[in-house]
């Protein structure tokens, strides 16, 4: 289609055509004609002259945290055998910008990269593509956009910080207690029981005997010490935010949790307004929900602790939320017997009346404003645990 340019020019042309009409002069007709001719000739150029281009798309990493740059670098190949010239190359990732490129010339069969750097914030799946190119004209009177190459995308993960220390685990027995966790990657040494093969489990640990009887996988599943084991719960009720800002502390704090527990070994689960927690040992799945997750004002947080309690569970209850409130307190309660070990993670600019319910509870509590750090609170707040464990001694 007609360019900017283009249309102007054509409007020349007819203003010319309308001028040679009242006045008769052959002259402006002569240039009417050599206006609309050439408009006619770049439109035939772009129809006649479209490249066959191949677009590739290569990414510095799918996977970036929020605030992070990644590169992508597009490989253009001319696989027809005439040159392609006057090409401007639009890759776009919707909602974070568009890059573009100008080229002049592409030999036939040749290629070219072009490379670029996106910021990625803020938390998110971005789309990636399809590349757009448009064609035009030596004099740029027409051109024409052909989308084409692969669709990608960026998930971009919230930010997390790099934490130190472990809650004081206690397990079944109230004697016996843990400041470091027992490693394991859902499972330890002890035999549990038989389940059918699941996508990503360890083949070391089919059983073969019983999958020859049962014509099917059937994995060994080991039993995982208690001391390594973890509930993330993320309350995403909208009205436990004081603002968008304290939601985004609060989501950033989940990330930072799982990542610090699965990279340490615990057997954890993330609950973040799904039907069921996540395992967390599947790390791109919990993280992508957290890049995902938004404020949900219908949810019912008792409930959700009701259907984790009829599960079992076992180890540490991390609750992350923003001003914590009664609901959460009776979380907790409910949870207690599953998860004798709780730390409550707040995301807020006030404290609430509510904490003093949560610590008459034994609950370690760790508070930040939203505009503060996790880590710094997060240690503080394990140091307190071990302090009170030592003057019980």
């Amino acid at each position: 289609m007609p360019t900017v340019r283009g249309w102007a020019l054509t409007g020349s042309g007819v203003a010319l055509l309308i001028l040679w009409y009242a006045f008769g002069d052959s002259e402006l007709l002569l240039a009417a004609i050599f206006v609309l001719l050439l408009q006619a000739g770049g439109l035939a150029y772009v129809r006649l002259r479209k490249p066959k281009l191949d677009i590739g798309r290569r990414l510095g990493s799918a996977t970036v945290h929020d605030g992070d740059t990644t590169t992508i670098t597009l490989l253009v190949t001319n696989e027809g055998r005439r040159a392609a010239g006057n090409l401007t190359i639009d890759d776009n990732i919707n909602n974070l910008g568009t890059a573009t490129f100008e080229c002049a010339r592409i030999d036939g069969g040749e290629h070219t990269t072009a490379t670029y750097r996106v910021t990625c914030r803020p938390r998110g799946v971005y789309r990636v593509g399809p590349t757009e190119i448009r064609i035009s004209d030596p004099f740029s009177l027409a051109s024409t956009r052909v989308a084409t190459g692969p669709v990608d995308r960026i998930v971009v993960y919230p930010k997390v910080e790099d934490l130190t220390s472990f809650p004081i685990v206690r397990g079944q027995d109230p004697a016996m207690q843990a400041s470091r966790p027992e490693h394991s990657r859902r499972g330890g040494e002890d035999f549990y029981t038989l389940r059918e093969y699941q996508r990503g489990d360890d083949l070391r640990r089919v059983h073969w005997p019983s999958s020859a009887r049962t014509d099917e996988l059937m994995i060994r599943q080991l039993e995982t010490p208690w001391q390594s084991r973890a509930l993330v719960l993320l309350d995403v009720r909208a009205d436990s935010y004081e603002s968008n800002l304290a939601f985004e502390k609060a989501v950033s704090g989940a990330a930072t949790i799982v990542t610090h527990l699965v990279s340490s070994g615990f057997d954890a689960d993330l609950w973040a307004g799904d039907a069921d927690p996540i395992d967390a040992a599947r790390y791109r799945s919990a993280m992508e929900r957290l890049a995902l997750v938004q404020p949900d004002p219908a949810i019912d947080i008792e409930a959700v602790a009701t259907r984790i309690r009829q599960k079992g569970g076992g180890g540490a209850l991390i609750i992350v939320t923003g001003v914590a409130d009664r609901s959460l307190l009776s979380v907790q309660q409910l949870l207690a017997r599953d998860y004798p070990t709780t730390v409550l993670m707040s995301a807020s600019a006030s404290t609430s009346q509510t904490l003093v319910g949560f610590h008459r509870l034994g609950v370690t509590t760790v508070s930040v404003a939203p505009d503060e750090r996790w880590a710094p609170a997060w240690l503080n707040g394990m140091k307190k645990t071990w302090s009170v464990t030592h003057s019980a001694v």
